[in-house]
């Protein structure tokens, strides 16, 4: 791993840790706030994605199995394609990578077909994750998968120990700038089946679980 890759990654670590410990004691948000933060549960989905260095793409060419290849996005942004030579890739979508390949190939191919396909996303590994902390028996950092909820997360961590106040947990996002804190009925969707609460999750959501007061 470079330097900078390295120093990327200690940065997004800190970062993490920091809104770890924002979240120590936050109080439940207003009502228009968790509005709000539920509102943009469905966000950065797969079709979002944006691609940086590290991150690993397939290029395929169709019917030119010579120009297809797959690379990794270099430390600088680019990747480096046949007859076409650097291409920044850093900041863009897949899709819109294909059409800048395919734009550039039209010099020597006609009618070019081009897609771009994620096989590694290796840059998003800190912001793309979410966690389980408190009273779990074991608190989790795991990446986020399309259509997780809290219940896939929570069960994740092994389940609460036996000092959790379930119905005390929080679901803590970053929005706009701050920290939104979400109640969470844990015992309800365990023992009830009640999935009012059992909210899905997005990238860098912290699920949190006290422990009771004795």
């Amino acid at each position: 791993m470079s330097r900078k890759q390295s120093s990327l990654g200690f940065g997004l670590i800190a970062g993490a840790l920091v809104f770890l410990a924002g979240c120590a004691g936050q109080p439940v948000s207003s009502p228009e706030d968790i509005q709000r933060a539920l509102a943009a549960e469905d966000g950065e989905m797969p079709n979002d994605y944006v691609l940086g260095p590290t991150d690993v793409v397939t290029v395929s060419v169709w019917r030119n199995d010579d120009l297809s290849l797959s690379v990794p996005v270099r430390p600088d942004g680019k990747i480096s394609v046949p007859l076409v030579g650097d291409v920044v890739a850093s900041g863009r979508k897949p899709e819109e990578l294909a059409d800048s390949i395919r734009l550039s190939l039209t010099e020597f191919i006609r009618e070019p077909q081009v897609s771009v396909v994620v096989t590694s996303m290796g840059s998003h590994e800190f912001t793309d994750r979410v966690r389980v902390t408190g009273a779990v028996r074991q608190p989790i950092s795991t990446p986020h998968r399309q259509g997780m909820t809290v219940l896939d997360i929570f069960l994740s961590a092994g389940g609460a120990n036996e000092f959790a106040a379930l119905d005390n947990a929080r679901l803590h996002r970053e929005l706009d700038g701050k920290v939104v804190s979400i109640p969470v009925q844990l015992n309800q969707i365990l023992t009830e089946g009640d999935i009012e609460t059992n909210y899905r999750v997005r990238p860098g959501d912290i699920l949190a679980i006290p422990e009771r007061s004795f």
